[in-house]
């Protein structure tokens, strides 16, 4: 094993080698790799010495490290678009020294701390523009520019509290700025799933070069919004806009990793300007907000009217000083390209000094000796809106001045004649490279870099050692052909020292322990009901179809059941609405009909369209889940083999995602709403069987017809010997508390989750769900199997559907009602 291990290593040894020698000598001026001396040079040899050592080289390692940020759950969703994509992750790290990284991270806590000056300023006494620094018509000409803001001074008095910089290194070596992000900054979630997943990828790298870790920086980022609210211990949560927000899956990682709440605006109430969350225990306050939705948005009571995923109210509770929002509405007015032509001078009246860490060359043509520059030199420069959003003669935003065409530059002269301030010129950003694997080689390519600055409990800035870069697919080198870059990779910053391992865990000896995993947002609890409604319904249903085939070898040769009970079956699975009733009981009939009560992707009863509504839950309930469920749950509907093959698969799917709740789901009020709505599903789906059959004149087909829906054969005979007898077949489905399958069961394992759930009252009077459950278990105690009938079923089936509704009901506050219920919680 030695003598392999050694081998092992020369081997890797000579790869590495032989790829910085290819890569060296065909990388252009200024590349990361080539540039690199000392002890910089040593960590990229100790990076591709970890790279070299993971099977199948190049290729091995770029299919291990997505495979990894697969795992992690790392998606994107491009605008417009209703699927995720899977976040591309190169194995290839960027590494940057101690050194080299300390400037720009003062460069970014400058540069920061120079915003929070600024729109201080525009929020407040307003002397820059008074005083001819910034031109008003920056300002109040910007669409990001929130009136309603002048005058509100924020809780705490910070407007920022979280910003991100996209930085671009020249080949000449020196870091600028190529946009700002105050309004929505993005990415940092990103930043760190890069690093877990390249830690699993690379695990020998962080201690070999003394990786800077990412923990302090979250840490005091949370650190930071707590110091500015009211309350010592105050619960924060992320606001987001919903699932098909592009970066839901970033959002959803940070809450968890920061313990935030994971809310929308409908989660949300304002009453007497305290914000609350709708949770099962009623309205509990929140304390701040990291705002991941357009701050436009957020209230349209302030804002804009037509909103609905907002809160109404939220910004009076704000100017009140009872909820911290980060960052405050209004700062975007900063990312305006514009405001890059005026930072120097704004860095000069503010700092003092220009900022160390400068923007790229910009022009403002709402100045007319800019605009002169800009017209006369318009091959040399990047032509873009001044402020958000297109602007005439430039439809699809930004673009090179030498690729105009001569009718698209006339008609970009004419409408900038029109309206300069609308528009801007910056110069032409030449990127360094970085190597990439492409293949099983590496390749120079443009790349930029985010890095984000957040403020700490004591009020200074703290900068992500790291952050994330994106790479460019092409080797034109240009930012602005670029764009938004083709692939991304984790950010190491490295150096002489040991670096300490922190966690945003805290020693246990300095925390107060506790079993209660904290609030669970109504919305929440709703979600993991129907998720649990959904996937018992699926299951139930492809049992259904599977017994209509079940005696059969293949679907393709016809069931073996008898008339009447094919009908029968036919009918609950017609009457479920997942396909309509075959012209006859012919086997092609019968087969198409199954076939498209499993796959239709038309209507809301097929057992696709089922899982469909399963998976967009799965998809909003990503802070809940596992990874591994969320995969189950976004797996393709199969497509491959017979139709029972695919109900196979499918019934070895919905097996494993019971398994994964009932074994990896901590006990949890999240886990009891998810389990009550299988309980509540499986329970109607055996009423729905017994109402199919005539329970008096039930024949021995019918019996073990029932015992098949009812997943219950070999319970069954284990316990009796005999053939199917119409008594023992009613009490094991219907009466039968120790039958997981039964109805007994469903109802005594819903009167033990009723009974942990929070009530709203300290009186000891049941609440509505409490006396249906009540109900329940009293008709099935005094019930007999010799007298149940289909009265009795009926009347069972019935209190489900009452109990379903009144749990939603209590528990699923929306809307306003929620504010005007009677002993709400307050907390």
């Amino acid at each position: 094993m030695a003598s392999r291990a050694r081998n092992g290593q020369v081997e890797a040894g000579v790869t590495d080698a032989r790829w910085l020698d290819d890569y060296r000598a065909r990388a252009p001026r200024g590349d990361m790799l080539c540039e690199a001396t000392g002890p910089d040079r040593v960590a990229w040899e100790a990076a591709f010495d970890e790279l070299a050592g993971v099977p199948d080289t190049l290729s091995g390692a770029r299919e291990r490290a997505q495979r990894h940020a697969d795992d992690i759950g790392t998606a994107y969703r491009a605008a417009g678009e209703t699927e995720e994509r899977r976040w591309p992750l190169s194995p290839v790290p960027l590494l940057i020294g101690a050194d080299e990284w300390r400037g720009i991270a003062e460069g970014m806590a400058e540069r920061a701390e120079l915003f929070e000056s600024i729109i201080t300023d525009i929020h407040g006494e307003q002397r820059l523009v008074a005083d001819g620094v910034l031109p008003a018509m920056l300002v109040t000409g910007s669409p990001l520019f929130l009136r309603p803001m002048v005058g509100l001074t924020p809780p705490g008095g910070h407007q920022l509290h979280f910003v991100a910089a996209d930085l671009c290194r020249g080949p000449d070596g020196r870091w600028r700025v190529l946009a700002d992000h105050v309004r929505v900054p993005v990415g940092a979630g990103y930043a760190l799933e890069n690093r877990l997943a390249m830690g699993r990828t690379l695990g020998g790298l962080p201690s070999r070069v003394n990786v800077e870790r990412h923990a302090p920086f979250f840490a005091a980022m949370r650190a930071g919004i707590a110091a500015a609210c009211r309350r010592a211990e105050p619960r924060i949560g992320l606001l987001t806009s919903g699932k098909l927000n592009p970066s839901y899956p970033e959002q959803a990682h940070l809450a968890r990793y920061l313990g935030f709440l994971l809310v929308e605006g409908a989660d949300l109430a304002v009453r007497d300007d305290q914000l609350y969350v709708r949770t099962i225990a009623g309205l509990k306050r929140i304390d701040a907000l990291w705002r991941r939705i357009d701050p436009r948005l957020i209230d349209p009571l302030a804002f804009d009217a037509n909103s609905t995923i907002g809160v109404p109210g939220l910004v009076d509770a704000m100017a009140a000083g009872n909820v911290v929002i980060a960052n405050a509405p209004g700062v975007g007015v900063l990312e305006s390209p514009a405001f890059a032509a005026f930072l120097p001078a704004l860095g000069e009246r503010l700092l003092g000094h220009a900022p160390a860490l400068s923007s790229i060359g910009t022009w403002w043509c709402g100045d007319a000796q800019a605009r002169a520059h800009v017209l006369s030199s318009l091959d040399q420069l990047v032509i873009g809106p001044a402020f958000a959003g297109p602007v005439a003669g430039l439809p699809d935003g930004a673009v090179l001045g030498a690729s105009l065409d001569a009718g698209a530059r006339e008609r970009l002269v004419a409408a900038m004649a029109l309206r300069p301030q609308d528009y801007v010129g910056q110069e032409v950003a030449e990127l360094s490279t970085m190597p990439t694997a492409c293949g099983e080689g590496l390749l120079p390519r443009p790349f930029s870099l985010r890095v984000f600055a957040a403020r700490g409990g004591d009020g200074r800035w703290v900068v992500l050692p790291g952050g994330f870069v994106r790479i460019g697919d092409q080797p034109d080198a240009r930012a602005a052909v670029m764009g938004e870059g083709s692939w991304s990779a984790d950010v190491i910053v490295h150096g002489p020292d040991p670096v300490e391992p922190v966690s945003l865990l805290q020693p246990t000896d300095s925390v107060e322990l506790r079993r209660n995993p904290g609030t669970l947002p109504s919305r929440v609890a709703d979600n993991m009901f129907w998720l649990g409604r959904y996937l018992e319904r699926g299951e139930a249903l492809l049992g259904v179809i599977r017994v209509l085939f079940g005696h059969s070898i293949s679907a393709d040769t016809g069931a073996a059941l008898a008339p009447a009970t094919v009908e029968r079956l036919v009918t609950i699975i017609a009457d479920t609405g997942a396909a309509p009733r075959p012209p006859s009981h012919r086997r092609r009939d019968l087969v198409d009909f199954a076939r498209e009560a499993m796959e239709s992707v038309d209507g809301w009863g097929s057992v696709r369209a089922v899982n469909r509504m399963a998976t967009g839950i799965g998809g909003v309930s990503r802070d809940r889940l596992s990874a591994d469920m969320v995969r189950l749950l976004d797996a393709p509907h199969p497509t491959t083999g017979t139709l029972l093959d695919r109900a196979g698969t499918l019934q070895r799917r919905y097996a494993a995602l019971a398994g994964l709740s009932a074994e990896h789901m901590g006990r949890t009020d999240a886990w009891r709403f998810h389990d009550l709505g299988r309980r509540i599903e499986r329970a109607l789906a055996v009423t729905r069987t017994l109402l199919s059959v005539d329970l008096r004149r039930a024949n021995a087909e019918d019996l073990s017809t029932l015992l098949d829906l009812a997943d219950s054969q070999i319970s069954y005979r284990q316990r009796y010997l005999m053939g199917f007898a119409r008594v023992p077949v009613i009490d094991l489905i219907a009466l039968d508390p120790g039958n997981p399958r039964g109805i007994a069961f469903q109802v005594d394992t819903i009167v033990q989750h009723l009974c942990k759930l929070p009530v709203l009252n300290d009186a000891g009077i049941a609440e509505p769900q409490q006396r249906i459950a009540a109900r329940l278990t009293a008709g099935i105690a005094m019930a007999s199997a010799e007298r149940v009938d289909r009265g009795w079923v009926l009347e069972i089936n019935q209190q489900l559907q009452k109990l379903s509704d009144a749990i939603a009901t209590r528990y699923f506050l929306q809307g306003a009602q929620a504010l005007r219920e009677a002993g709400l919680t307050l907390a």
